[in-house]
C-alpha cells in the first residue's frame, strides 16, 4: 500500500531540531522524499506498522503533528505532480 507521511515538528527548541532530523531519516529509511515534510512510502502492513511506532516513539505528541495516510493499491486512487520533482515508480521496471 502507499502511505504517505506528513509531520509538523515544532523546532523552537535545540530537541525539537533534533526530534525533526530523527523523524526525517526514520521516513528516509523507508520511503522517499516528495515535499519538505512529506513522503511516500510504498510498504505492507507489517511495515506500515513498525514504521508508525518508529515515528510515534520520535515525536512529542504535546508539540508535534504527524499524519500517515493509507492509500490502498488498485484503481480509484491518483497521484497528480506538477513542477520538478518527480517521483520514483515503484512499480515500474528497476533501470540502473
Amino acid at each position: 500500500m502507499l502511505v504517505i507521511v506528513c509531520y509538523d515538528v515544532n523546532t523552537e527548541t535545540r530537541e525539537g531540531r533534533r526530534r525533526l532530523r530523527r523523524v526525517a531519516k526514520t521516513c528516509e529509511r523507508t520511503g522517499q522524499r516528495v515535499q519538505k515534510s512529506v513522503f511516500e512510502c510504498q510498504v505492507d502492513l507489517a511495515r506500515f506498522e513498525t514504521l508508525e511506532r518508529e515515528l510515534l516513539a520520535e515525536i512529542d505528541v504535546t508539540q508535534d503533528n504527524l499524519r500517515l495516510y493509507r492509500m490502498p493499491t488498485g484503481p480509484g486512487v491518483e497521484v497528480k505532480e506538477h513542477g520538478r520533482f518527480r517521483a520514483v515508480d515503484f512499480d515500474g521496471p528497476l533501470v540502473l
